[in-house]
């Protein structure tokens, strides 16, 4: 996170840049694009896969996936909004991205709600309609059940998922440096 932290290229043509300065992957998968807003200064890395298709039923346009500033999906991690039964038919509800989030690489997300500031380590589950709140780390190999709520400046880890330290007061800063840092140095080759 400092000034000698080593710059991480890409061969030029192998990203789209946006006008929001969005960078995604030529060989990421992104279904229903029209169903995903992505805030600004985000990557989308190789082999992810993001799905806006899998929406309400209902006639309209709807908003799938929803990822704000400097947020990361690493490679070959799937986003996928949550779904269940309800009154009789199968239906998608929202995903929402806040702000600084790190989805680490071979990750499966299905969660409603991340909050700012969350760092996802490498091969994590999400599981449906998870709630993880702002300022959160979920350590690599962690197994999120559906419908847990991860509470504010906490770590978890394990299968199942579970509570095992706090965050410092500085996390927010530390996270969002990190998140701008990285994109930094993101830069073609």
């Amino acid at each position: 996170m400092g000034a000698f932290d080593p710059i991480i290229t890409y061969e030029k043509g192998t990203y789209i840049e946006t006008d929001t300065g969005n960078k995604v992957s030529r060989k990421a998968t992104i279904i229903g694009a029209t169903n995903i807003i992505l805030g600004g200064k985000s990557i989308i890395q190789t082999g992810s896969i993001l799905r806006g298709d899998l929406r309400r039923s209902t006639a309209g346009q709807h908003v799938v996936i929803t990822m704000g500033r400097y947020c990361l999906i690493g490679e070959g991690s799937i986003v996928r909004p949550p779904g269940k039964m309800y009154k009789g038919s199968f239906t998608f509800y929202p995903l929402r991205i806040s702000d600084f989030v790190h989805i680490g690489p071979n990750c499966i997300v299905e969660a409603a709600s991340i909050g700012s500031g969350v760092e996802i380590g490498k091969n994590c589950i999400i599981g449906k309609f998870v709630i993880i709140k702002d300022l959160a780390v979920i350590l690599p190999d962690t197994v999120l059940p559906e419908g847990t709520v991860v509470p504010s400046m906490s770590i978890w880890s394990g299968n199942p998922g579970k509570l095992i330290d706090t965050l410092p007061e500085t996390y927010q800063e530390t996270m969002e440096a990190k998140c701008k840092s990285y994109y930094q140095r993101f830069r073609a080759a």
